[in-house]
């Protein structure tokens, strides 16, 4: 091999983010893509996964059946938190089950927070996940990152601009005890609502089923059920659900609901 042709195959692996390899089935890709520093100090970056035709993984609230994707950033360095931007999901029914995830390629946008101000971020993620075709199965990625560009990603910026937007309105809500948890049912802003999800913020042990929309006489509710490792009826802080709403007009965040 020449000098100049091994110095253009470097140079080419240099340029391209960091790709994981002995990928799990279902995957195509998995990379960090490395992003650009923010005017606060932040490095804002993304994990992309490019999926086999016919996969799909998992978004942060499953559903019924799906496996929430887990981070480990420990292996990163001067990195003192990461908040992650999901994009709006899509609802995926297999036979009565119903999920919440991505197909074909994801691309999650992520702020890493630096503990020590003007000191780089460096990024490197474990990653649990679970991946679909006719069968889940669990998935572990090891990902690190290249350095930040001098300018933004324009694929970053097209995924965060995908993100839910969090919305100030007042829902109405109705409560109820089932065998083994509870049941909530959201009256929805609008009729025009494709997709809706009801999550428990910062309650990670309960389980919480796919939503479903149903029409009813006082109009049209999402309706999701809330179990715990009990299996029993508990008292549900309505203030820390999260309702997320996709339709034609985009996808927006609802925080909490009046009884």
């Amino acid at each position: 091999m020449t000098r100049l042709k091994f110095l253009l195959i470097a140079t080419a692996l240099a340029a391209t983010p960091a790709i994981a390899r002995d990928l799990p089935p279902g995957l195509t890709s998995a990379r960090i893509l490395p992003g650009w520093m923010d005017g606060q100090g932040n490095r804002i970056a993304a994990i992309e996964l490019r999926l086999e035709p016919g996969w799909k993984t998992y978004w942060r609230s499953p559903g019924d059946s799906g496996m929430p994707p887990s981070f480990d950033w420990s292996g990163s360095g001067n990195l003192d938190k990461i908040t992650l931007h999901w994009p709006a999901p899509e609802a995926i029914r297999s036979g009565e089950s119903l999920t919440m995830g991505y197909h074909d390629r994801l691309v999650l946008p992520f702020t890493a927070s630096p503990k020590q101000a003007g000191e780089p971020v460096s990024l490197s993620a474990s990653v649990d996940l679970g991946l679909c075709e006719s069968i889940c199965v669990p998935a572990h990625l090891e990902l690190q990152a290249d350095q930040p560009a001098p300018q933004p990603d324009p694929l970053i910026q097209a995924a965060l601009a995908n993100v839910p937007q969090p919305v100030r309105q007042d829902l109405t809500c109705h409560v109820q005890n089932i065998s083994d948890g509870v049941q909530v049912a959201i009256t929805l802003p609008h009729e025009q609502i494709q997709i809706a999800a009801i999550e428990l913020a910062g309650q990670p042990e309960i389980w919480v089923s796919g939503t479903e929309i149903e029409q009813r006489a006082d109009g049209t509710v999402a309706v999701a059920d809330f179990v715990p490792s009990s299996a029993a009826p508990f008292p549900l802080d309505i203030q820390r659900l999260r309702l997320t709403v996709i339709g034609s007009n985009g996808a927006a965040e609802i925080e909490g609901c009046q009884p």
